[in-house]
């Protein structure tokens, strides 16, 4: 299978060429592109002198306009499977492997690295631990099936999902969004559990208040 590991990415100089060499290290069949969403820092430069392909989108878009181009290039290039991995270092490169094996066996069209499925090292705040809660609990209710971890952006998917997500992707916190709209229209979800680390820099972008206001 075609591979793409696709990393939207914003001021992430620190720790842009730690994930990308990460990534050649566990999955080197894999191709890896950097989608610089609008950086003012040196990320586009560290992330190509890692062995990147870099896309720079003339000014920041936000997770959902970064991820959309990342599916676009992914969908013209024809790639089989895309893998989103986030650009300061949260998500484990070693566990893509085994978000990969579902769909050898052809048992789903998108898998999620989850945080909860085991009892792992991680740890996050009360307020965003609250959120992941409750969206787990609506996602599941609308959905009528268990999800452990809706706002996990380490997520593996198919050239069918590649193919639609290419054409249609959510703009805003766009995680737990997909899952919904995946579902509406048949597609397959599953999750298996992986590890993830504290961040090597910087800060998250979802703040207690914006998760109020998703």
């Amino acid at each position: 299978m075609k591979l793409l590991a696709i990393i939207p990415a914003y001021n992430e100089e620190v720790s842009i060429g730690n994930v990308v060499s990460s990534i050649k290290l566990n999955v080197p069949e894999a191709d890896i592109l950097v989608v610089n969403d609008g950086s003012t820092d040196k990320t586009p430069v560290r992330a190509a002198m890692a062995g990147a392909v870099v896309l720079d989108l003339p000014f920041n878009l936000g997770i959902g306009g970064a991820m959309q181009t990342g599916y676009l290039y992914a969908s013209e290039n024809n790639y089989d499977i895309a893998v989103q991995v986030d650009a300061d270092g949260q998500h484990d490169p070693g566990c893509i492997k085994s978000m990969i094996l579902p769909f050898a066996l052809d048992k789903c069209d998108m898998c999620i690295g989850s945080r909860y499925i085991n009892k792992t090292s991680y740890k996050s705040s009360f307020t965003r631990r609250a959120g992941m809660i409750f969206f787990s609990t609506l996602v599941s209710t609308v959905t009528g099936k268990s999800f452990k971890d809706t706002t996990s952006g380490f997520r593996v998917v198919n050239k069918r999902i590649i193919d639609y997500f290419a054409g249609e992707y959510p703009t805003d916190y766009p995680e737990v969004d997909v899952l919904v709209k995946l579902h509406k229209k048949g597609f397959r979800i599953c999750e298996v559990p992986v590890s993830m680390h504290g961040r090597y820099s910087g800060r998250s972008s979802i703040t207690p208040m914006r998760s109020i206001y998703y």
